[in-house]
């Protein structure tokens, strides 16, 4: 692993799991910029996949550009593939995909998933599973921007109805609708913790 560190880290820091690609509706464009931007300003550090394509470059240049700090962590084999983003103040290379994951869950103080594919579906569902199996109690959000994790929302809760997922093992996420609401619902997980209050299930959690 390789690290370049510019400056001192924010206390706090929100690893944002989303796509190389824009997709389709220029509202997830807008939404990582408007993410980013809050990031920024709220003095929170931005954690995430270290490349410049799709949401994920969107999302870094908008903390870059609001004077925020970026903590960027890709393997060296998607370096070039997914042009590492090199303005960041700490720049990890790691020497694989696994190492990459863990290392973004040890600098994050919890999770937000963007839209994104296969990739940021699968880094969700790690940190959901390791959460449900209580190895860590990390706050976890999930971004439905104009609905786009409907049909995985509905997959959760008809594993439920087969009880695969039993009471006792439920996976704790926060559903957030607008990219405006995502730190505040953040920081709000982030006291909760603090206060040693337990999980429960809300309107709006998973």
């Amino acid at each position: 692993m390789r690290v370049r560190q510019r400056v001192m880290t924010p206390n706090q820091k929100l690893c944002v799991y989303c796509g190389s690609g824009p997709g389709t509706d220029p509202i997830y464009v807008e939404a990582a910029r408007t993410l980013g931007k809050s990031i920024a300003d709220s003095g929170l550090g931005l954690v995430y996949g270290g490349g410049s394509l799709g949401l994920m470059g969107e999302t870094a240049r908008a903390v870059l550009g609001a004077g925020g700090h970026v903590t960027g962590i890709i393997p060296d084999f998607l370096v070039k593939r997914e042009q590492m983003l090199t303005d960041v103040q700490q720049l990890v290379v790691t020497q694989d995909m696994h190492e990459r994951k863990m290392t973004m869950f040890e600098q994050s103080d919890g999770f937000v998933a963007l839209p994104g594919g296969v990739g940021t579906l699968e880094e969700l569902v790690e940190v959901s599973t390791w959460a449900q199996l209580d190895q860590h109690d990390k706050p976890i959000l999930l971004a439905n921007i104009g609905g786009y994790w409907n049909g995985l929302i509905e997959l959760f809760q008809h594993m439920r109805e087969q009880q695969f997922i039993r009471a006792g093992l439920d996976v704790h996420f926060t559903v957030v609708e607008q990219p405006q609401d995502i730190v505040p619902a953040f920081l709000k997980a982030l006291k909760r913790r603090k206060d040693g209050r337990p999980r429960k299930s809300i309107r709006g959690t998973v």
